[in-house]
């Protein structure tokens, strides 16, 4: 069933819309900022020590050490998810090099596949 003109227009300004919010959605996303492997060894041995302080305490039915428990596992896992190392840029030569540095600083996963489209990588 073909759609009328109002209908295809309207649908036309919806897909303008969606393609427009998701491009807004996609660069938001994508951040300078990566996790660190120290975070997440960190994380994990909070999470471990306050899984054996919990487990300890409801082994002794002592409260105050099971609370503690559950707050060191806490602590974990807000510190992996929260230390964050930089993403370093890698140059393979000295000529991509200084091509890309006339070249204003672009981020977003599609930009960075654009430049290694330009660089014929």
């Amino acid at each position: 069933m073909p759609l009328s003109e109002e209908e295809q227009r309207l649908l036309d300004e919806m897909e303008r819309n969606l393609y427009g919010s998701g491009h807004d959605v996609h660069s938001a996303a994508g951040s300078s900022a990566r996790l660190s492997s120290r975070g997440i060894f960190a994380g994990f041995v909070g999470v471990a020590l306050g899984l054996v302080l919990l487990v300890l305490g409801v082994t002794t039915q002592l409260l105050i050490l099971g609370v503690a428990g559950f707050v060191v596992m806490f602590a974990g896992v807000v510190a992996a998810l929260s230390l964050k190392a930089p993403m370093t840029v890698r140059s393979d030569s000295a000529s991509s090099s200084t091509s890309r540095a006339s070249r204003p600083k672009r981020r977003g996963l599609m930009n960075r596949l654009e430049d290694r489209w330009d660089d014929g990588r």
